[in-house]
């Protein structure tokens, strides 16, 4: 059986889950800010619950909820939750993204979201692993949606997505009237081209702060960017 994921503060059971813990996660998860102080947060697809998990950790929020569709990543998540030092603020909810924003009246000062990517024309054998990975099981459309519909008028929604969708999912943003006030860029290595953005949307439209963050100088050996944005939750940081 795979091993728990054990963090500063709060150890991740993965083995039901189809996407395991992964950099995009804990970075997503690190690098969202929380000085507007939310009180209600909402991760989009948990999985194992990490990101929301993080923002128990960096965050005063009374009121942390997760949706998630696939069944033993929901029961996954909820056990994930129980275990933790925040049990009382976290809920995860056993539904899709459109059942969610039909049935819930609620807003959310912060949305967050790492969502299925590789749209590609490439699945596997494995239905729940190609639930989490791909972009039709949650289109970005999808997300757009929902945070139309649940993000309060002050309140931030932070989503990674690979570097090459960043120009369209701005534009898809830019719809319902969203901005981005920050722009993470991130690289495996010096050498490597940008794989991932790290986006936050807001309702104010003011100048995008954009910076780069580089994973590893080499196999190993962290950048000290890297250390200072994960040292509060990686172990051996």
């Amino acid at each position: 059986m795979e091993k728990p994921f054990k963090f500063k503060q709060f150890t991740v059971k993965q083995d039901r889950c189809a996407m395991k813990i992964g950099t995009d996660g804990v970075l997503l998860g690190a690098w969202t800010s929380v000085k507007h102080n939310p009180f209600s947060v909402l991760d989009i697809g948990s999985g194992t619950g990490i990101l929301s998990l993080m923002i128990a950790q960096r965050s005063h929020a009374e009121q942390i909820e997760a949706i998630e569709i696939d069944d033993d990543a929901y029961e996954q998540c909820s056990e994930n939750f129980e275990n933790s030092p925040w049990n009382d603020r976290l809920f995860c909810y056993h539904a899709s993204l459109l059942e969610f924003v039909e049935e819930v009246e609620d807003a959310f000062d912060l949305i967050i979201c790492n969502p299925p990517f590789y749209s590609e024309d490439y699945k596997t054998e494995n239905k729940s692993r190609d639930l989490a990975r791909f972009n039709d099981s949650m289109p970005f459309k999808h997300i757009i949606y929902a945070v139309a519909h649940l993000l309060t008028e002050d309140g931030l929604f932070s989503i990674v997505i690979p570097r090459k969708e960043e120009k369209d999912f701005i534009a898809l943003a830019n719809t319902i009237g969203l901005f981005p006030v920050r722009i993470l860029h991130v690289k495996g290595n010096p050498d490597a081209d940008v794989k991932r953005s790290l986006i936050e949307f807001s309702y104010t439209e003011k100048e995008t702060e954009t910076s780069e963050l580089i994973i590893e100088n080499e196999r190993h050996n962290y950048t000290k960017d890297y250390i200072n944005l994960t040292k509060d939750f990686y172990l051996k940081m």
